[in-house]
Order: C-alpha cells, then sequence, then structure tokens
C-alpha cells in the first residue's frame, strides 16, 4: 500500500494496481500548486463529507478517470444524478471493493455543499487491505466511537486531522492513537490557512513523547506500509 500526500485533507492510496482518491482539494491548495491534477490517477475517489475544502476537484477527476465515487448516500447520489459512476453508503456499512474492504465510520463534523444544500452526515474509512489496514478519520473531533474500530481492525495507520480549530488538536489526536490501539499516525488537515497553522515540531515532540510516530509528509511525498 502506497499512500501519498496531496496536500490538506487528500490522499492518494494506491493498492496493488488500484489508485484511490480520498477527498480532492488541489487546485485551490496554494501550497499544492506544483501538484498537476491531472496527472492524478483515480479508479475511486473516497469523499468523507461535502466541504469545498474536500470535494473541489472530484468533478475534473472524476470526468478524466471514470472513477467510482464513494460516500454517504447523499453525497454519492449528488453526483450519481450528474451522471458520476457511484457507490452509496452510510454509517457502520461496508463493501468489499476489488481492492479490499472499505467501511464508513463515524465523524463529528459538519457536512454541506458549498451552495450550502444537505450533504449527509460525515464520516471516516476503514480500508482493509490484502496487507495493510488503515484508518481516515476525515474532519472530526475526538469520539469515543473511536474505540470501536480496533475491536474489528487491527489497524497499520491512522490518518487523523491535528490542525484544531475545525477538527481535533495534536493532544486529541494522541488521546485517538490510543482510542485506535495505532500508535503510527499520519497527520493531516493542517497549515492549509491560517486557523490550521501548526507547529511541527512541537506536534511531533508530542506524539514521540507519548511514544508515538507522527508522520508530516511534504506535499506530493510518500509512503509505503
Amino acid at each position: 500500500m502506497k499512500i501519498t500526500f496531496y496536500g490538506h485533507a487528500c490522499l492518494g492510496i494506491q493498492i496493488n494496481d488500484i489508485h484511490i482518491l480520498v477527498d480532492p482539494f488541489i487546485s485551490a491548495n496554494a501550497k499544492a500548486s506544483h501538484i498537476n491534477i491531472d496527472e492524478i490517477e483515480a479508479d475511486y475517489i473516497l469523499l468523507t463529507h461535502a466541504h469545498q475544502d474536500h470535494i473541489l476537484d472530484v468533478e475534473t477527476i472524476a470526468k478524466r478517470t471514470d472513477a467510482v465515487i464513494v460516500s454517504n448516500h447523499e453525497i454519492a447520489t449528488h453526483y450519481g444524478n450528474k451522471g458520476f459512476q457511484f457507490h452509496p453508503m452510510n454509517h457502520g456499512g461496508s463493501w468489499d471493493f476489488e481492492f479490499g474492504n472499505v467501511k464508513y465510520v463515524n465523524a463529528i463534523h459538519t457536512s454541506s455543499f458549498p451552495d450550502g444544500s444537505y450533504g449527509g452526515q460525515p464520516g471516516g474509512f476503514v480500508i482493509e487491505g490484502e496487507h495493510k489496514n488503515i484508518y481516515i478519520a476525515g474532519d472530526t473531533a475526538l469520539s469515543m466511537d473511536m474505540k470501536l474500530i480496533p475491536m474489528r481492525t487491527n489497524l497499520d495507520l491512522a490518518v487523523l486531522p491535528i490542525g484544531s480549530n475545525f477538527t481535533m488538536d495534536v493532544g486529541d489526536a494522541i488521546i485517538a492513537s490510543d482510542f485506535l490501539d495505532c500508535d503510527k499516525v499520519l497527520g493531516y488537515h493542517y497549515d492549509t490557512f491560517g486557523y490550521i497553522e501548526i507547529n511541527h515540531e512541537e506536534a511531533k515532540r508530542k506524539f514521540f513523547e507519548n511514544g508515538k510516530d507522527l508522520m508530516l509528509l511534504e506535499i506530493g511525498q510518500s509512503i509505503d506500509l
């Protein structure tokens, strides 16, 4: 499993020959100006919720790649009604895709489209690949629901928001990693704009002091699990 950070909350995940894109917000992110969205491969696009900073580039990429859009019922059918391929889900449900099992889990946040229309309830994804399992939290507060995830899935990586103001901060993300029984964390949803700027070295130090590993990737950088 190869994971690429495209800035903000956007991830590319490659499992064998399948390419999964999560929450594409690239073209309006000044920090990701060196990323060419026309070169990003996507067989599936997973959307945690409907806010603009998570869906901005969905249609552009899906038109080119014919990707299947996977999200909650409201978001998925929104794109289905526009002619895109889609797979609707809801909280607690899972589905076996060609790359592995995906479960849509709870997140505490809001979810509306840029025009203010209803975008269903926000969520996160647990992806069980052939060899590795990851949790993508989406935008969320710390939640006791996170304790349920390791009861079903042994995680190799937790992708957690750490920018505060709109989501968890670093301290809450450390507690979340305890709840998830996963000490390897990829931080995201930080630094894109002023409200969510963080001190990188301080964040890594706090994780280290708690016996955990926080990875903060450069935009465009990848890791292999």
